[in-house]
This record gives structure tokens, C-alpha cells and sequence, in this order.
């Protein structure tokens, strides 16, 4: 797959290692209308930046299914729920246009937040029951800032399938309904959780731990194992989940936010293991919160 040549943006070519970089809507609409014209699939993959592995196992599914692949690059600020995390949040848009250029990506989508939220921006996207537990219960706001955003995004790139990783499930299942409920007219591909060595899930948030607190981190994962092999033995669901709180607070975890068996395309609560339950948790490590899910089969 040939990259697409950079080509005159009327808001100013943007480069980064060859890779290029469009900042408006018109423009990345301008530069994906030939492709579909061709007759060529474009896949979309949302980002905040501060790529990681995670991050381009999204890119490689994307460009093993599609002609083309557009990456978007947008800090959200109507997904944080405090202004230090976002103040703190990592940025480094030239190692990722590099990661993304490495890879073969056509485009990089990289708006100001003024071109995704002008002055007198008045709309939000909410979707009911899928956001009344887990993260969007910790983190009001969270969801709808997440939803919003990339219903903007879905509309702005018009691709063909777009990619979301299974590390945020809820999100993903968010992304699905809304997709669904208004009809917008694009496949949600889900890719599997990237993990180091350890068993820690990537996450740009990762950065921020200290030498301890990366020994510690994997717990996280390795206690959800544990309860989802408990619980296929027959073990009880509510002394499972309250063993997997003692045990992360006692692996060096500072606050436990959840640890909930729940339906995993409805996240409806189970009381026992049944089909496509899963296993999500969410917990601090000092001022990082970490989250994780495992399937329960």
C-alpha cells in the first residue's frame, strides 16, 4: 500500500516525517474524498496522542483491512474530569507522527480544539445505560466526552471502519451503541488488549509510574485472572470480588475505584458466571489509575 503524496492544504502543509498532517475538517475531508471515489476502504483510528504499542496494533489491523488508514490525534478535553490530568497528560506529536509515518499511515488528522469546539459549540452525545457504572460512575462526564468526540470524528473522516482497542470495553461498547442508535454508517472493529511481558495493559498513563509502581502495576491483571479462574470453578461472585479488592490494595494499589463481574456487550451486573461475562476493574496506583477487563471463559 502506497502512501497518499502530501499534498497543498489550505491550512498549510504540516510535516512530520513525511507523514502529513491536516489541522481542519475541510481538509481532511478534502483528502479522503479521492480515496472513496476509488473505490478504496478507509480506516480511522482515534487517538489522544502519546502513542504506544497499543496504539499501533489499532494502525496495523487498520492497514491490514483497509486501502487506506487515517489517524486522528485530538486531546479531548470534554473526556477528563480534572484539569490536572489533562494539564499532565503526555505529548510528543513529533515521536508519534514518526511511529505513524514508520507504520504507513496515509494521514494524520491533528485538529486545535478550537476546530472541534468553537466558541459557541451547544451539542453533547449521551448514551443512556451503558454509562451508568464502571469509569462513567467514577468519572462523570467521562463518557459523553468520549461519545461526543468521536461522533464528531466519525462524521469529519467518514471512513469505513474504525478502531478501537479492548482495554477501554466500555468505551468500545459506548462507541458501538452510538454508532447503532444514529446510524452512522461505519463498522466498529474491536482489537484485543496489548500487554508487556508482565501482563500490564499498555496505556499512555503508564509513563507516569515510578520504578515500584511498575513492579506492582501487573497485579492488576494477574488478580482478574485469578478471580475469572476462581469463578469458573464454581467459586461464589461476591467473595471472589471482595478477595480481588483486599488483594490489589494488599500488592501495593493506594484505592480500588471497582472490581464488577458484568455482561460483556450489556455490562448489565451478573450475579454468576455466564456467558460473556467479564471481569473489570479500575485502580490507583498514587495518582495513576489504571483499569483492566478479562473475559470470564
Amino acid at each position: 500500500m502506497t502512501p497518499a503524496p502530501a499534498r497543498k492544504m489550505a491550512s498549510g502543509d504540516a510535516l512530520a516525517a513525511g507523514l502529513p498532517i491536516v489541522r481542519r475538517t475541510d481538509d481532511l475531508r478534502a483528502a479522503v474524498a479521492p480515496w472513496r471515489q476509488a473505490g478504496h476502504r478507509v480506516g480511522l483510528v482515534p487517538t489522544m496522542g502519546a502513542l504506544h504499542d497499543g496504539h499501533m496494533a489499532l494502525v496495523r489491523q487498520a492497514k491490514a483491512d483497509c486501502e487506506r488508514v487515517v489517524v486522528s490525534l485530538f486531546l479531548n478535553p470534554k473526556q477528563f474530569d480534572a484539569a490536572a490530568d489533562l494539564a499532565r497528560y503526555p505529548r510528543d506529536l513529533a515521536a508519534d507522527s514518526a511511529m505513524l509515518a514508520a507504520a504507513g499511515v496515509d494521514l494524520l488528522f491533528a485538529p486545535e480544539t478550537s476546530e472541534m469546539y468553537p466558541n459557541d459549540f451547544a451539542t453533547t452525545v449521551s448514551v443512556a445505560g451503558l454509562t451508568d457504572c464502571l469509569c462513567a460512575k467514577t468519572r462523570p462526564g467521562h463518557m459523553t466526552g468520549v461519545a461526543t468526540v468521536v461522533t464528531k470524528l466519525l462524521l469529519q473522516a467518514q471512513p469505513d471502519i474504525a478502531y478501537f482497542g479492548e482495554k477501554d470495553y466500555q468505551q468500545l461498547l459506548v462507541v458501538r451503541r452510538l454508532v447503532r442508535d444514529l446510524c452512522v454508517p461505519v463498522r466498529i472493529a474491536a482489537v484485543p488488549v496489548v500487554r508487556a511481558a508482565d501482563g500490564l495493559a499498555l496505556s499512555s498513563r503508564n509513563v507516569f509510574l515510578t520504578p515500584k509502581q511498575q513492579q506492582q502495576a501487573p497485579a492488576l491483571y494477574h488478580v482478574l485472572r485469578t478471580v475469572a479462574g476462581r469463578l469458573l470453578a464454581g467459586g461464589d461472585t461476591a467473595t471472589e470480588l471482595a478477595w480481588a479488592r483486599t488483594a490489589l490494595l494488599s500488592a501495593g494499589f493506594d484505592k480500588v475505584d471497582y472490581v464488577e463481574l458484568r455482561h460483556g456487550n450489556t455490562l448489565a451486573p451478573q450475579a454468576h458466571t455466564e456467558p460473556q461475562a467479564r471481569l473489570f476493574a479500575a485502580a490507583w496506583l498514587g495518582q495513576v489509575r489504571l483499569i483492566d477487563n478479562v473475559p470470564v471463559c
